[in-house]
């Protein structure tokens, strides 16, 4: 995770509340599998977003597609990239390093605050971050229904067992 130590820095340090989603928060639930990128859902409320973009402006971050990313903030805009282009993420990638890459939602798939109040605080290595609810995680993964995704459901589910018949 030390990769994405410098992400959740940022976005700590900014005020930003993120929830880590995707194969990250797979990883950190306890399966182990590889992931090439960082997913986040954050609130997006103008300000909100507007302080994520500045904060991951200022590690380096840049967007993929030829997009000012401080354009998230606005939320005609970013209904326009989902409207016009279908844009899910807004993917954005550090050319200081290739293999840091985040992808940020354009529209939340959950409720932020729902996402918000039910995640699960984790401490990696002395950085506090926030990673979806297993039921959060196995919708999500519902939702965009690809191979990984339904291996990663199974996964979740069993960890999810696990910890049931925990005493």
């Amino acid at each position: 995770m030390a990769l994405f130590e410098p992400v959740f820095t940022a976005l700590n340090d900014a005020g930003v509340r993120y929830v880590v989603v995707g194969g990250v928060a797979v990883v950190l639930h306890g399966h182990a599998r590889l992931t090439a990128d960082l997913d986040i859902a954050i609130d997006l409320s103008p300000e909100a977003t507007a302080e994520a973009m500045e904060a991951l402006g200022a590690i380096g971050l840049r967007p993929r597609l030829p997009v000012d990313a401080a354009e998230l903030a606005d939320p005609a805009v970013h209904a326009r990239w989902i409207d016009e282009q279908g844009m899910r993420v807004l993917s954005l990638w550090d050319p200081g390093d290739p293999l840091r890459s985040v992808n940020l939602f354009v529209e939340n798939p959950i409720e932020f605050e729902e996402l918000w109040e039910r995640s699960d605080p984790v401490d990696l290595g002395g950085v506090r971050t926030r990673i979806a609810s297993i039921e959060h995680l196995i919708r999500l993964k519902r939702l965009a229904d690809r191979p990984q995704d339904r291996s990663d459901i199974e996964a979740l589910e069993a960890i999810s067992s696990a910890r049931e018949d925990e005493p």
